[in-house]
């Protein structure tokens, strides 16, 4: 009975060993931590805005993405899978999301999200877990500096509103300007910083500073007190929402001096809803839709053709962005988050739909934007 017993035993043994064996092999082989060495395609996850007040800008970022990856997939030189999550323009929801992209589906790389409320609290969590981040509409000051894997092809507000309030100012021979922003977004806030230093920097008067909060409808208060200050411009930083319903209260008020928008105002749904009322805005921006490049035109015409209307700079940015990560991806051969993150570091003077970008040490886009101005509500170059 003893040696029966033994030999029991050892059985067990023998047979616990090999099950454990085989748990180990299978767990090595279905590794796709986003490390390298894995096979199948590369999982990139996407951030997007796509319910809510500002589901415009989620759904042109969203389908940009989506053409450019038909694109990439249709060349073949690199395989790759979208996992898309709606974040809404929440804080918490796209953490939520970020979460869930990192460390359940093992994304490689992640692209968004939308807004910069959202990547203060998305990026350092990205870059806590090495994971390549690009963002493709975020503008707010210091975001590239989160970490060393945050990315983002979007130009920053530090370079587009001086573009587009020096511009103006030459055209309309302006000395004062007044400033209407919104003071619990830091998106807008950011847009507001930056007009500050420039008015200071230019030794401009500034009349009045007015602010909002996101989803105000009536701006009359506001816009009265910038009418009686009678400056030569007015510098708006807003979301394409509230900034539409400005322009809109504002002419019909009689305000008719020219509006300098900060990046919110870079969207055809701003003459969409604000109609004749949009004329006179002025913007800069790296997109420009009626561009003489065949790059350019091919891209208009495909994205009409798919989605029933014409790309924005949201859609622009994210389609070069999605092209510039499955380029990074080629380069690195690899679904290794750090070697990804190196070969998107490396990407100089990429040549996109926006013109020829490259990214600085630390990750931020480098280009020259381009400013225009809204006639017969339509978006035409500045002169």
């Amino acid at each position: 009975m003893n040696r029966t017993f033994k030999n029991l035993i050892m059985l067990v043994i023998i047979l616990s060993l090999a099950v454990l064996a085989a748990c180990g092999g299978n767990d090595k082989e279905d590794d796709t931590s986003g490390e390298g060495g894995s096979e199948g395609p590369v999982k990139v996850g996407v951030i997007s805005y796509l319910t809510g007040a500002g589901a415009g800008y989620g759904e042109a970022i969203t389908n940009g993405i989506n053409l450019a990856h038909e694109e990439i997939e249709e060349e073949g030189e690199v395989d790759i899978e979208l996992i898309i999550e709606d974040s809404a323009g929440e804080q918490e929801e796209a953490l939520s999301a970020a979460q869930k992209l990192m460390n359940s589906d093992k994304v490689s790389a992640m692209i968004g999200p939308t807004l910069s409320t959202e990547v203060n609290v998305v990026g350092p969590e990205a870059d806590l877990n090495g994971v390549p981040t690009l963002g493709t509409s975020l503008t707010a000051e210091g975001v590239p500096q989160i970490g060393d894997y945050i990315f983002r092809n979007s130009i920053p507000e530090t370079l587009a509103i001086p573009s587009a309030v020096e511009k103006a100012v030459e055209k309309f021979d302006a000395k004062k300007v007044a400033i209407i922003y919104g003071n619990d977004d830091v998106f807008t806030q950011a847009g507001y910083d930056v007009m500050k230093d420039v008015t200071e920097e230019m030794g401009l008067e500034v009349t009045t500073t007015e602010t909002f909060q996101l989803g105000q409808a009536d701006y009359k208060a506001q816009l009265t007190k910038i009418k009686n200050t009678e400056p030569d411009l007015i510098l708006a930083s807003a979301l394409y929402n509230e900034g539409a319903v400005i322009l809109d209260q504002a002419r019909k008020m009689g305000i008719d001096m020219p509006v300098v928008g900060s990046n919110g105002f870079n969207s055809p749904e701003i003459a969409k809803i604000a109609g004749e009322a949009a004329n006179g805005l002025i913007v800069a921006t790296p997109w420009f839709a009626e561009k003489d490049d065949e790059a350019v035109k091919s891209f208009v015409d495909k994205y009409t053709e798919e989605y029933g209307m014409g790309p924005d700079q949201f859609a622009a940015q994210a389609y070069d962005g999605m092209h510039m990560m499955g380029e990074a991806i080629k380069n690195a051969g690899s679904d290794d988050r750090d070697e990804i993150r190196d070969a998107l570091l490396n990407l100089e003077g990429f040549e996109g739909i926006l013109g020829e970008v490259s990214f600085d040490d630390e990750g931020d886009i480098v280009m020259d934007p381009t400013v225009l101005t809204i006639e017969n509500e339509e978006y035409i170059v500045f002169e």
